[in-house]
């Protein structure tokens, strides 16, 4: 089943079983969804689809810091259910170790040594780990290994 076909289903069961959560949830991204495909004047592929939803699930990570470094629980609290709900239709994120042997292999392939290349080692990965993992994830790791 295709993510947008998830989407509509999980949409219908909230609206059915009164998930308030789920339902605003939902509607906000639908939302999302019609404005970037007016920018773009054309459907989102599948691939599109899933750039939105990890930039939706970013969003709510970043409201959810401010929330709570702000002391304001009530909104931290929306964000983390909004969140919770906008991860199941997210890809699965690559583990840790395989991010890793990527980088190792490409840092080995450009024969970089320092890290004053991050750039260069950065603009290899991302490309092969797009919409599986963040791209501060990336460039942490990236530094860390050019150590």
């Amino acid at each position: 089943m295709k993510v947008l076909e998830k989407i509509d289903e999980d949409l219908k069961n909230a609206l059915r079983g009164k998930d308030e959560i789920v339902l605003s949830t939902l509607r906000l991204f639908k939302a999302a969804l019609k404005n970037k495909e007016i920018e773009q004047q054309k459907e989102l592929s599948e691939e599109q689809i899933l750039d939105l939803i990890l930039k939706e699930i970013k969003k709510r990570k970043e409201s959810l810091e401010i929330y709570n470094k702000a002391g304001r629980a009530e909104l931290a609290k929306k964000e983390e259910e909004e969140l919770e709900v906008l991860q199941q239709y997210a890809p699965e994120q690559i583990p840790e170790e395989e991010l890793e042997k990527i980088i190792k292999e490409e840092i080995s392939q450009l024969e970089i040594s320092g890290s004053f290349d991050i750039g260069k080692v950065m603009s290899r990965v991302m490309p092969k780990v797009k919409g599986r993992t963040d791209g501060n994830i990336v460039s942490k790791k990236v530094a860390e290994l050019l150590k």
